[in-house]
Formats: C-alpha cells, sequence, structure tokens
C-alpha cells in the first residue's frame, strides 16, 4: 500500500489552457519534491498533457457520463478513496471540485485564491498592474500544502522523433516550421482573420506555416487558408492531441490569441507570441516563461477599457476588433525577431 503522507490529488477539470497551465508547475513540484505521489484527476481529453510527468498518474473524471450530477461525484469519490489521499490540491475550486471534496475522506484540502477581487478591480478599471499569474497561484496551493516550488528554473521535454505519418502531413521540412492557432473562444480576442490571413501570406516567403485549430467552421477557414498560400498546411481535424503535440513540440515558434493552444505550447518550451485583444496579460494567464515582450497588445489610448473582461467573453461592441490595431508587419517582425 501506498504511504498516503505522500499521496496527493490534484483537481483541475477544465478549461484546456487551465490544465495546460497546470504542467509545468507539477513538474517543477515533481523535480523538487521526489518523494511525493501525485494524481491528477481531469478529463479524458486532457490526458495526453502529463505524458512527460514521470510518476504522475492521471484519473479521469467523466463528468458528463458516469461522474455527471451529485450522485456521479458519489461515485467518483468511492473510487478515489481507494487510493487515500493525504492533501487535496484544488486547482479549480468550483461547485463541481467543492462537492467532490466532501465526499473524499481526506485530512486536508487546499483550494486555489483565484484572486477575483484583484481581477474585478482590473477589469473595473480601478487599477491595471500585473497581477499574480495562474501558475504562481497553482504553485501557492501546493506551498500551503507544505511544498514551496520554485518556478524559474523550468524543465522542459525534449522535442519528440516525429513518425513518417506526420513527417508526411508537416509536408515541405527544409524551411522553419511556425506554428499559427488564429482561433480563440470569444471574437473579442481574436485577430481579425483578414489581417491574419496578410501575416500568413508574408511568413510563408521565408517559412513553413502550420495552422491549428478545431470546428467545423475554423477548419473550412484554415482549409482556405492553406489553399490560397504556398508552404501552408492546415492540421486542424486531422491529428490526435497527442500528436498535436508532437509537431507543436518541433516548431520555432507558436503564433497564438490568447487562448489554449498558447499554454500548450509554452508548456512544451516552445517560444510563444500571443496576440491580445479585450483581455490582458495583467490579469494572469499568460503562457509559462514567457518574456513580457512576446506579449502583442492592441492601442489601450484608443480603447483605455482593456481588459473588458477576465476571459474575453463581455465588451462593448466597438471592442470586439481591438487586436486589429496590432498591425500585421508588428506581428511579422515580432516572429522573425525571435526566430
Amino acid at each position: 500500500m501506498s504511504n498516503p503522507q505522500k499521496n496527493i490529488l490534484v483537481i483541475r477539470l477544465s478549461a484546456m489552457g487551465d490544465v495546460a497551465m497546470t504542467v509545468p508547475v507539477l513538474h517543477a513540484l515533481k523535480e523538487q519534491h521526489p518523494e511525493l505521489k501525485i494524481s491528477v484527476l481531469t478529463r479524458a481529453f486532457f490526458k495526453p498533457f502529463f505524458r512527460d510527468l514521470i510518476g504522475v498518474e492521471v484519473v479521469i473524471a467523466d463528468v458528463k457520463g458516469k461522474h455527471k450530477g451529485v450522485y456521479g461525484l458519489y461515485k467518483l469519490a468511492r473510487t478515489l478513496n481507494k487510493k487515500q489521499f493525504y492533501v487535496i490540491a484544488d486547482l479549480h475550486n468550483v461547485l463541481r471540485s467543492k462537492i467532490l471534496k466532501k465526499f473524499i475522506r481526506c485530512k486536508r484540502f487546499i483550494s486555489i485564491d483565484k484572486g477575483r477581487k484583484e481581477k474585478k478591480q482590473l477589469i473595473s478599471g480601478k487599477l491595471f498592474e500585473q497581477l499574480k499569474t495562474t501558475h504562481q497561484r497553482y504553485a501557492d496551493v501546493f506551498e500551503a500544502l507544505g511544498y514551496k516550488i520554485d518556478l524559474n528554473k523550468p524543465k522542459f521535454p525534449k522535442k519528440i522523433e516525429l513518425s513518417d505519418k506526420l513527417k508526411k502531413f508537416m509536408g515541405n521540412t527544409e524551411l522553419k516550421p511556425i506554428a499559427i492557432a488564429p482561433f480563440a473562444a470569444h471574437e473579442g480576442k481574436m485577430y481579425p482573420i483578414h489581417l491574419m490571413k496578410e501575416v500568413i501570406q508574408e511568413l510563408t516567403k521565408d517559412y513553413h506555416v502550420l495552422l491549428f485549430g478545431g470546428g467545423a467552421k475554423e477548419i473550412d477557414v484554415l482549409n482556405e487558408i492553406e489553399n490560397t498560400n504556398k508552404n501552408t498546411v492546415n492540421l486542424a481535424g486531422k491529428l490526435s492531441l497527442d500528436e498535436e503535440m508532437d509537431v507543436i513540440s518541433n516548431v520555432d515558434v507558436m503564433l497564438s490569441m490568447d487562448s489554449g493552444n498558447a499554454h500548450i505550447a509554452a508548456m512544451l518550451g516552445v517560444k510563444v507570441i500571443t496576440i491580445w485583444g479585450v483581455t490582458h496579460p495583467y490579469a494572469g494567464f499568460m503562457p509559462f516563461n514567457q518574456p513580457s515582450d512576446y506579449a502583442l497588445l492592441p492601442d489601450r489610448e484608443k480603447f483605455p477599457l482593456i481588459p473588458t473582461s477576465v476571459f474575453g467573453n463581455k465588451y462593448p461592441e466597438a471592442y470586439k476588433n481591438v487586436a486589429g490595431t496590432i498591425s500585421p508587419k508588428q506581428v511579422v517582425q515580432k516572429i522573425k525577431s525571435i526566430i
């Protein structure tokens, strides 16, 4: 039987970017406290994120199936109780995780402080300064449990040797590869697609562009971009998450919105340039270990209410395309400057 004093349950069920942000923190935790046995409770789709973490077990929460509702969480807790967790690190801190913790037999749990008060002040304009990063908020939970983490000297997995299948998908390997993920959950976080097309057209003169996205509408847009540009491959909808991570680990840079793809690339140690719209890095969601100048920001003099929300889901109509104040030339120059 495992030593329950060394057994930690980490809860983070969603969303994609938030789950990806746990990875470098858990990597540091395991590196600096190798005696710990760590189990991560998350959704099945996110399991590949943790593939490089030795000694970290992924436990699947099927919150839309057998673990749905209060009774489903009770059944999940019965399974978890067999593992005898000494402490629980709740990095999600939502109603579902709060209910679950009531059913788990455990001596102690600590929940993340999401900084809601400071974030509310940020979007209301009462303050405009860098708040604690989400990565540090995760680390604070473990410190409260007695396991201090230093995030300043990160280690990342090695580039994955690509399979023949992925090499075939990628195509031209003579040019340096760039990954571009032009979409986000909310329109206010996106770079206008007509400007992104200008960026891609310019980049394909010197680089091999790999496009990422998901959903039928996004795939249609990316197919059109692929068909009208040389040295461009749309990978959306063609690969598993594991395979997408393999490809991303081999690119020279990822260009992304404030979205999950940025955090996936960052956890793999890839350089990430982000384009920001109505959200702002000050809220704490800058990709891990990226210099502040890798974040391209809209003109706040013209749009002083930025950030209008933490997640990009609320903004005045006039702010929908604020990212468009960043010129395609700025984007291209930034990419070229770091490759």
